[in-house]
């Protein structure tokens, strides 16, 4: 068995020195006078000089702006500090200026694109800048204005990026909600923002099961009473009713080709929304988090060339839908001038290996998947790096939950030896990342390498002092420009105050469990508002699953605490086990001790159940807080949004135990 922290990697000096992070430590030395021992040097220069490290940022990188700033940060305060005023920018325009590079062909491929219902293709920078501009001009001729929201329910398709692209063109703000997401859940969304224009797909097919969305998009139109217009994009079936007054993708689309000297980007203010991203919604209604065009671009620079390290001929993957952020970082790819893969459809079918046959014939230099996803390639005994040709293969990304040191060793083991495995961890509300890699330094396993540039991230013990190895809460002490601007219509602030400020004024709580060591390495151990407390002890859920997860039997797992009358409390366990296993008493003495072995007596729980399965976000977190409310009695439209999950019938099984134990629960 593979131990936390255990050297797994090192990068070959040449590899180092080319690395993007590398090549900006030069600059820096030679433009700014500025010398770094190594990687973890330059981060505390990062979040020590903030107007230093940002300004240099937006020097290294050349953005473009139709005015000078007039400050990098006008106060170093959180929340509400605000970032490079005076300046105006655009996002699209950044993602875009590659097409025009004069060393490299219009022809190149920027997008390789894949799904059940079409062949793998490609589309060129050229194609796809042309298609943004003619789409964006329509958008004008319709009425659309700076400021005014457009909305998707798309799947990971070219059309999707170029909606994208054409909306942040002009300066409107774009949502986005993928199309497996029910009407519920896309109402609770954009109901919030007053849409202006809905982009709507007839629906998707996933698993070799088509999934029509006609008359889920007829009533998504019938609820949002600020819709205009609706374009609608037949995407399973050439004949699909589309809702009335609907017109087609390919009518807007069949247009003169616009070169790009005849295009005027919306160059906008430093404050002036990007997009609006939600939470999971898994409790109460989703927050609706708004960045702005320049706290993302200056993120994404930095985070897809220095902590991804992407390059002009690289080529990126990441598996992810419409509704998750990282579809987001997926097109930020552009920035660095490289190509993204999009595939919709399921990781599975109709091969388990799916995903590995489409990163060797797209030359994938960069593979992203969740650690979930990763485990189950594991149970199906995968052997990428044997069956398939993935020479050109440099990096893997596991993002979305915590990353096991089983996950690092697999992908050593058997997709290859010489690969950059990084774990990495944020959130939606920076659409980015605390923490994450660095191609520079070794990769140990379970850990995640470093603190990101430019953001100052703790951990923090329930005193408030900082801690090193030990857990605590992850915490920010000072501003990143990709926080949100504030929450669309938060007009108080006081969401977005009780949200990440409520126990400190001025230092961000994201809510997860963190431990740094002392070389920098950090884990990350769930989330806070999930984790239990045992005896007074706090003991983050992650340790416990990558435990009990080893046991050949167990598929998937899900621990609580419940906190119950009389200062009790009771820790159930839930199991779900492979076909033909059943949780019989040896089998529970054997979760037990490997738990208290290997973790302590604190993380035995106090009964294990055998479930039909865990439930899961629609972006593969399980859902910990939830079922704990449901079990304590919330009533369940209170405690998790049905639309908001992955495999919502696996909630009745937890809610005939509640019905069963109620005196035992309640007692």
């Amino acid at each position: 068995m593979i131990h936390e922290g255990e050297l797994l990697w090192t990068p070959r000096p040449e590899y180092a020195a080319a690395s993007n992070v590398a090549q900006y430590m030069d600059w820096l030395r030679r433009e700014r006078g500025l010398r770094f021992a190594d990687y973890h040097d330059l981060q505390r220069w990062s979040v020590t000089d903030i107007e230093g490290f940002w300004s240099s940022i937006w020097t290294y990188f050349d953005v473009q702006s139709e005015t000078p700033y007039t400050s990098v940060i006008d106060r170093k305060v959180m929340p509400g500090a605000r970032w490079f005023e005076g300046s105006r920018v655009n996002y699209a325009e950044h993602l875009l200026r590659h097409e025009g590079d004069v060393t490299r062909s219009a022809n190149r491929t920027v997008f390789h694109h894949l799904s059940e219902t079409r062949e793998l293709a490609q589309m060129s920078w050229g194609e796809l800048g042309n298609q943004v501009r003619v789409l964006a001009t329509q958008l004008r001729a319709m009425g659309i204005q700076p400021g005014d929201r457009i909305v998707s329910y798309m799947p990971n398709i070219p059309e999707t990026a170029i909606a994208m692209m054409a909306t942040v063109a002009i300066g409107a703000v774009w949502s986005s909600a993928a199309p497996e997401f029910g009407v519920k859940t896309v109402i609770e969304r954009f109901s919030q923002i007053e849409p202006k224009l809905l982009f709507v797909a007839d629906g998707y097919r996933f698993g070799g099961k088509d999934f029509s969305r006609e008359q889920e998009a007829q009533e998504i139109v019938s609820r949002l009473p600020t819709l205009k217009h609706v374009v609608w994009l037949p995407y399973l079936h050439a004949e699909a009713k589309r809702p009335p007054k609907a017109r087609l993708w390919s009518e807007l689309l069949d247009q003169p080709a616009i070169p790009r000297e005849a295009f005027q980007y919306e160059r906008v203010p430093c404050d002036h929304p990007i997009w609006v991203v939600f939470s999971s919604g898994t409790t109460g209604l989703p927050k609706a988090i708004v960045h702005s065009h320049v706290g993302v671009l200056v993120e994404h620079l930095k985070l897809m060339h220095f902590h991804i390290n992407l390059k002009p001929e690289s080529v990126m993957f990441f598996y992810t839908t419409t509704g998750w952020m990282m579809w987001n970082l997926v097109i930020a790819t552009l920035l660095t001038g490289s190509a993204s893969v999009l595939y919709d459809g399921s990781a599975t079918h109709p091969s388990p290996d799916r995903l590995w046959r489409l990163a060797d014939v797209t030359r994938c230099t960069s593979f992203g998947a969740s650690p979930t996803l990763v485990q189950i390639m594991d149970k199906e005994g995968l052997r990428p790096g044997r069956e398939h040709d993935l020479s050109a293969l440099e990096g893997i990304l596991v993002a979305g939950s915590s990353a096991t040191p089983e996950v690092f060793e697999w992908l050593y083991r058997h997709v290859k030896r010489d690969l950059w495995v990084t774990s990495q961890s944020g959130g939606t509300e920076i659409c980015s990342g605390f923490v994450g890699a660095t191609p520079t330094l070794p990769v140990y396993a379970g850990e995640i390498q470093a603190r990101m540039l430019g953001m100052d991230v703790q951990a923090w013990n329930e005193e408030g002092r900082r801690v090193v190895d030990e857990v605590g809460e992850l915490m920010l002490g000072t501003p990143s420009p990709s926080m949100p601007l504030y929450f669309w219509n938060d007009r108080s602030g006081a969401r977005y105050l009780e949200a990440y400020f409520e126990r400190h004024r001025h230092v961000w709580r994201h809510g997860d469990y963190i431990k740094f060591n002392e070389r920098g390495g950090c884990y990350i151990y769930g989330r806070s508002d999930s984790s239990l407390n045992r005896y007074g002890v706090r003991i983050g859920t992650a340790e416990i699953y990558r435990c009990v997860e080893q046991l050949p039997e167990i598929v998937d797992s899900l621990i609580v605490c419940l906190e119950l009358a009389g200062g009790r409390f009771f820790m159930p366990m839930f199991v779900e086990l492979r076909t033909g296993c059943e949780l019989d008493e040896p089998l529970r003495e054997r979760i037990g001790e490997l738990l208290r072995r290997q973790c302590s007596p604190r993380h035995v729980p106090d009964q294990i159940y055998q479930v039909e399965g865990v439930p899961y976000t629609l972006t593969g977190k399980k859902m910990e807080l939830p079922v704990r409310k449901i079990l304590m009695g919330t009533p369940i439209d209170k405690a998790m949004s049905r639309d908001a999950m992955m495999n919502p019938s696996t909630l009745d099984w937890y809610l005939d135990f509640t019905r069963e134990q109620r005196e035992m629960l309640t007692g």
